[in-house]
């Protein structure tokens, strides 16, 4: 990874997109067998003496524990925050967790060490932000692409708003604990990874149609990223070691994608407001939480399908009475979205990994899919094919509760 990264570097140096592109601030990305011995002497090396491990009672019993022995052998003093989950057992990056693990950082730290999922990173992120230390990251399950980004999605007055913080200034993952994680969250990994179909093609939409800033080599390296999961999906599905190495680094590289754009964008368009509505409405109503992933797989199905039967005549309707970017555009766009794979081909990759498909199979219902369709676009000043859609809508009956 660390070749890739250098790589990466270099292209983003030469990148004539007329972007800004931010330089990868991450020094080592390990991905291999107990790696947790070179993070200790990555410590030693960058003279760090008190870390803080910010974990859960799960991801500490699986990494944690062993991590923070191997610290202290090396002569590194640790401490703990272990955050609290909430009335339904679960970890959320919202202000009480924030606030806690604030509390419990003391004043001579000089490094946060994530150990989990992403929003036990998110925490950290947020944390290592505001304190000015920085961060470490040890993915405990190959289940989001945010490892690496600076973006932060916190859950503020009920509301998810993604804040950009920091990136971590290493990554160690060990793949005997990504292996062990559960399946379920290998399945969400997956669901994030197959989520870049309907992101690109957004992302792609909002800039030819609304002048949005668009890189074509970031587009490039997030689409290699899905290719190789979407190629793999059988290893992917076993969850052995070669499986799961190749999940991890695409994930991490999607990641160092948006942290080299310094925004979302390529990893997040309609399908990701779709999940964060729903996330907010299980907040609203003190329901246990879904994972990240698993949601984004279920939504991204859902957009193939409303793009090309609901989206696509709707565009050249459209195209035709609105002369402009749209109409110039027209056959770019089209094609665009024509190339998302269809929805039963999307289901059937979900299946393999063990993925849900359906959004009652999450427990959504088909008013919070019917509310999430005409106000989720709301979530984000991008403009994606959904927020076009619901602006036609404004004026006729196309989406349809």
């Amino acid at each position: 990874m660390e070749n890739d990264m250098a790589e990466l570097m270099t292209l983003a140096q030469n990148c004539d997109c007329g972007n800004h592109h931010h330089p990868i601030p991450i020094e080592k990305i390990l991905i291999g067998n107990s790696v947790y011995k070179e993070l200790a002497a990555f410590v030693i090396t960058k003279g760090f003496n008190h870390a803080v491990i910010i974990a859960d009672e799960n991801t500490h019993q699986a990494a944690g524990k062993s991590l923070s022995e191997t610290l202290k052998e090396t002569g590194i003093r640790v401490s703990l925050s272990i955050i609290t989950p909430d009335e339904n057992n679960d970890v959320v990056a919202d202000e009480t967790s924030l606030v806690q693990a604030l509390l419990e950082i003391p004043v001579e730290t000089d490094v946060i060490i994530a150990v989990g999922a992403g929003t036990l990173h998110d925490i950290a992120r947020f944390c290592s932000t505001k304190i000015k230390v920085p961060f470490i990251s040890v993915p405990t399950a190959p289940s989001v692409d945010g490892f690496t980004s600076m973006g932060a999605p916190l859950i503020v007055r009920g509301v998810k708003t993604t804040f950009q913080m920091t990136a971590p200034v290493a990554v160690f993952a060990d793949l005997a604990v990504l292996m062990a994680a559960p399946r379920k969250m290998v399945a969400a990994g997956f669901g994030d990874m197959l989520a870049k179909y309907t992101s690109l093609a957004d992302w792609r939409f909002g800039h030819l149609v609304k002048g949005e800033p668009y890189c074509p080599l970031v587009a490039a390296i997030t689409r290699e990223a899905l290719e190789a999961c979407a190629a793999n999906v059988e290893k992917i599905a076993e969850a052995d070691e070669e499986g799961i190495q190749i999940l991890i680094e695409a994930l991490i590289k999607s990641g160092l994608a948006m942290l080299i754009f310094g925004q979302s964008h390529p990893a997040s368009g309609g399908e990701h407001h779709l999940s964060h509505y729903w996330e907010m409405e299980f907040l609203k109503q003190k329901r246990p939480a879904v994972l990240h992933g698993a949601k984004v797989g279920v939504t991204t199905v859902l957009l193939a399908e409303v793009y090309k039967e609901r989206f696509l005549p709707l565009l050249s309707e459209s195209a035709r009475l609105q002369p402009g970017k749209l109409q110039e555009n027209l056959k770019e766009i089209m094609k665009i979205y024509q190339e998302i794979p269809n929805p039963e081909h999307l289901k059937n990759l979900l299946t393999q990994t063990g993925g849900e498909t359906l959004p009652e199979q999450l427990g959504i219902d088909e008013q919070l899919v019917a509310a999430s369709l005409q106000n989720a676009h709301n979530l984000r000043n991008r403009y994606t094919a959904l927020k076009f859609m619901n602006a036609a809508a404004e004026s006729s009956t196309l989406i349809h509760p």
